[in-house]
């Protein structure tokens, strides 16, 4: 895959995840501010265990989106240095597929476990 496109699809999908993120920290925002709304109106032991099973959920989707951003971010670095394509295990070249399924890739289909 020739650089050009795979700043793009870089890009693109940093883009994306920067949506994402902005969403779910919203959302994890809204969830903790009416846990607290409820925890002061006495809400019962049930739906407090509720509440928190959503925020526990929310906090580790941020976490997930962060970590992708992290990986797109080191890939638009490997663009960069001239090593974006290549396995970081073997250093044979990343199908075009793969990259284009994950730009982020940074093994072969063989190494990707």
């Amino acid at each position: 895959m020739d650089d050009t496109t795979a700043r793009d699809l870089l890009t693109a999908e940093r883009d994306r995840l920067d949506g994402e993120l902005r969403t779910e920290s919203a959302d994890e925002a809204a969830r903790r501010d009416a846990l607290a709304e409820q925890g002061a109106a006495g809400e019962d032991f049930g739906d407090a265990g509720a509440d928190l099973a959503h925020t526990t959920e929310g906090e580790l989707s941020v976490d997930t989106i962060r970590r992708q951003r992290r990986e797109v971010g080191e890939a638009l670095d490997r663009v960069d240095r001239g090593e974006y394509g290549r396995c970081v295990v073997c250093g044979r070249e990343i199908d075009d597929e793969r990259l284009r399924a994950r730009p982020e890739a940074q093994t072969c289909r063989e190494h990707a476990a």
